[in-house]
């Protein structure tokens, strides 16, 4: 662990507030005290963490982006950023409950929604009734969500929903989901359509998606059959789906980077006293000159990390509606850093880095889920390019 005022943590906490400071040191205790002890066991039983995601909810940790009207904590978006960041340090599941509720789904909503929608949904979410899970991904879509399969028709008050979903987090627990599907696929982006759909409407069914890792999160295929929506369910209008998803996945991505960076510095805190126990060769094996290397590495790429998603979350404070050249290079480089650190610090463990004896083996695939999702590196780094370029326009 990172000790408060020693070098690291003065650099982890660079330029925040006192009170966000204070609020990194609550989650950061919590998170420990609550959660950590519970991670292993709940991954070797596949065990999702309902229990966990219920103690959020009086700390005010579950809806920190949803205001106070509606039950939510509101604050800015560095103070959300931190409090993803130091719940992804321990656990990857309970931040992406987190994540997904605000930045995908209440986001959406206050930005989109109508007053109905906004009252209907918004203080159920914030009181822990109603998890959330974002119905984006296709089998053989991915990232390319302009190019989606599911379609949606017009139908007597409302839609008809047909198609599947893959990789969807939260499904099998969720109270509300946030589905795309196309009203037209020849249109691409212009046929999207946004829908907040009850799951227990029928025509849908769930279906098992193993995992190698990830056990306790349940993953879902899930599976729409002419699933009745009505009109009031519609987020924004027909076919303007995408500046609906696009601004989400602008706080989406900006959420998924300040997890990536909570793991990144998990995987320095587990390393570096192991570095300092473990000897070979008659020397502590961090007094190496190459294990040194790989400890600046993981240093330097995390703040480099955090330094950008921070920055983000300061635009977003100062009102910058759309930042997605930022948030691009902000999933790029923590993702990054995060499996570079997991494999870094599986070096510095040995063999013991596979041993299910210690965490940081689990955290490599953990972290790789992460570079992909929401986008994956290669898309990211032809946006970056992009907008840098003026090909494409913020």
């Amino acid at each position: 662990m990172v000790e408060p005022g020693s070098a690291l943590w003065r650099m982890m906490d660079f330029d925040l507030t006192e009170e966000q400071r204070m609020v990194r040191r609550a989650v950061r205790d919590f998170a420990e005290q609550e959660i950590l002890p519970h991670v292993e066991e709940y991954e070797r039983e596949a065990r999702y963490p309902s229990d966990l995601v219920a103690k959020l909810v009086p700390l005010g940790y579950l809806a920190p982006l949803i205001p106070e009207e509606y039950g939510g904590s509101f604050t800015d978006v560095v103070t959300y950023g931190v409090i993803c960041e130091e719940l992804a340090r321990v656990d990857w599941v309970v931040a992406s409950v987190v994540s997904v509720a605000n930045s995908l789904v209440a986001s959406s909503i206050l930005r989109f929604g109508t007053a109905s929608q906004k009252e209907a949904w918004l203080p159920r979410i914030a009181r822990g009734e109603v998890l959330c899970s974002a119905c984006l991904t296709e089998p053989g879509g991915g990232t390319d969500l302009a190019s989606m399969k599911t379609r949606a028709e017009r139908a007597d008050g409302g839609w008809l929903l047909t198609g599947t979903k893959v990789f969807i987090s939260h499904a099998a627990h969720a109270g509300l989901f946030f589905v795309v599907a196309t009203v037209d696929p020849a249109q691409k982006h212009r046929g999207v359509t946004a829908f907040l759909v009850d799951p227990k409407t029928p025509g849908i069914t769930l279906g098992e998606f193993p995992m190698r890792t990830l056990r306790r999160d349940n993953l879902a295929e899930v599976h729409f059959e002419r699933v009745f929506v009505p009109d009031g369910n519609l987020l924004s209008e027909p076919g303007r789906g995408f500046p609906v998803l696009g601004a989400a996945l602008d706080m989406g991505r900006f959420s998924v980077a300040a997890r990536c960076v909570g793991q990144s510095q998990r995987a320095i805190d587990l390393a570096l006293p192991y570095a300092m126990e473990r000897e070979a060769f008659g020397q502590k094996i961090g007094s190496f000159q190459l294990i040194q290397q790989k400890v600046t590495d993981m240093v330097c790429r995390t703040q480099q990390a955090r330094a950008i998603v921070y920055q983000l979350g300061r635009m977003k404070d100062a009102g910058i509606e759309r930042c997605s050249m930022e948030s691009s290079m902000a999933k790029l480089l923590a993702s990054r850093a995060a499996v570079q650190n997991a494999l870094d610090g599986m070096q510095i463990f040995g063999g013991y880095g596979v041993s299910a004896e210690y965490e940081i083996g689990r955290l490599l695939l953990e972290a790789k889920s992460l570079e992909f999702g929401e986008g994956t590196s290669e898309l990211h780094t032809r946006l970056v390019a992009e907008y840098a370029l003026g090909i494409r326009k913020q």
